[in-house]
């Protein structure tokens, strides 16, 4: 008798899959700590089957980080290089709805050195879409560059704080992390007397 996870599935279904099941995995313990071995096992399959979908362990982890950065931008809904305080409350609903996805792209994926430069792109397009706004509200441009810098860090690591924590009020968890954002331009914009 076959199990859900042992019948044979579309190639599509059993790649989604293998990508959920090595979200987790590598959430849990980062990449170079992660085998293929513990992701056939968190999915339920065979390494054989891993290497059907995945050439190595690298093109898996590439997999991920592209359905995790698919999945929040389809989450957020914005257009590149705009941000609405709307954009808040998808980041976090998108982190409570994945919140394996979430770390890995916040947490484990900047550390990893060989996806350090996709990354880094994915951060620099957040500095970008919250240089566009802040610098309409701080008139220093070099304070606007400085929050700008801050506020995309802010928001990642209060939302990265508030799973870590349960998910506290996730009705009220926005207003929260625009509160904090709010501090870094409110900083920005108060000249130290």
């Amino acid at each position: 008798m076959q199990t859900a996870t042992t019948r044979r599935l579309p190639r599509a279904e059993r790649r989604e899959q293998i990508l959920a099941a090595a979200t987790t995995a590598f959430a849990r313990r980062g990449f170079a700590a992660t085998g293929l071995d513990d992701i056939a096992t968190e999915a339920g399959v065979t390494r054989v089957i891993l290497y059907r979908h995945f050439e190595s362990k690298s093109d898996l982890y590439r997999g991920v980080l592209d359905r995790a950065c698919t999945r929040l931008a389809t989450a957020v809904g914005e257009e590149p290089g705009t941000y609405t305080d709307a954009a808040i409350d998808a980041l976090i609903s998108y982190a409570g709805d994945d919140p394996d996805g979430f770390r890995l792209l916040f947490r484990h994926a900047a550390r990893e050195p060989e996806f350090r430069a996709q990354m880094e792109t994915f951060r620099n397009a957040m500095t970008e879409a919250a240089r566009l706004q802040i610098t309409e509200l701080v008139g220093e441009t070099s304070w606007a560059a400085w929050a700008s810098q801050l506020a995309p860090v802010v928001a990642v690591e209060a939302i990265l704080a508030w799973l870590d924590a349960g998910r506290p009020d996730p009705g009220d968890a926005p207003d929260h992390v625009r509160r904090a954002i709010a501090g870094v331009i409110d900083a920005a914009s108060v000249s130290p007397s």
